[in-house]
């Protein structure tokens, strides 16, 4: 009689409610810092956030980035400053996910989705290229065929999360620190577990960050020319 009490828990377990979902159509939401595929994003005019510095590539622990940096065409220049990244791949087979590059990024060009499900058809398609890794002219991120992306995957990217509240600190709550994106404009500032703010306040502080943040990005942006 012994193997039909295994039987009885099988049988029993058919009628508790399920703990399991219908992956990959219903899926669980996300963390705000998802580490997920990243993209290169542009300035809220259009132009190239990537200055081809290398930087992201120097500190990446797996090696996956590789960068070649270019000097801006006088009379069509693609990102301000001297420089742009002429060359930028990714190979996410070798790729951890661990955010360093976008930590490293002092011009805040590089983040990370939410997207990490991929089906890549060869291994060659697992090298993202600049032309894929780049923003559209909207701001979005191009999606791959082999990418599975839903709703929310491209908003919150995990280095805006960073800059808006760097290690946790909570004198950073609601403070916009991030540039203003294409296609995103200046987000809403972060608000953590121990925001302690007045909501009636919020608003007027942010206003004033991203002013702040406006004209920061205007002067280091004319400079460039």
């Amino acid at each position: 009689m012994g193997y039909l009490d295994g039987f009885v828990v099988t049988f029993g377990k058919l009628f508790d409610e399920r703990v399991t979902t219908e992956y990959p159509h219903d899926k669980r939401p996300k963390p705000p810092r998802f580490h997920g595929r990243h993209v290169l994003n542009r300035y809220p005019d259009g132009m190239e956030k990537c200055i081809g510095c290398e930087l992201c590539a120097g500190v990446c622990p797996a090696r996956c980035i590789y960068v070649r940096g270019a000097d801006n065409p006088p009379d069509s220049p693609v990102a301000p400053g001297e420089r742009y990244g002429y060359v930028y791949e990714i190979n996410y087979l070798r790729c951890i996910h661990c955010d360093l590059c976008v930590e490293a990024c002092p011009t805040e060009a590089i983040t990370e989705t939410k997207v990490f499900e991929f089906s890549f058809p060869t291994r060659r398609d697992a090298i993202y290229t600049k032309d894929e890794l780049l923003t559209d002219d909207d701001g979005q991120p191009r999606r791959q065929p082999w990418e599975l992306w839903h709703d929310g995957d491209d908003e919150h990217t995990s280095g805006w999360m960073r800059a808006t509240s760097p290690s946790g600190q909570p004198a950073y709550e609601g403070r916009v620190a991030w540039s203003g994106e294409l296609g995103y404009g200046v987000r809403a500032p972060e608000q953590g577990q121990h925001s302690e703010l007045d909501s009636d306040d919020e608003p007027e502080e942010s206003s004033a960050a991203a002013d702040h943040g406006d004209a920061g990005h205007e002067h280091g942006h004319g400079s460039g020319h």
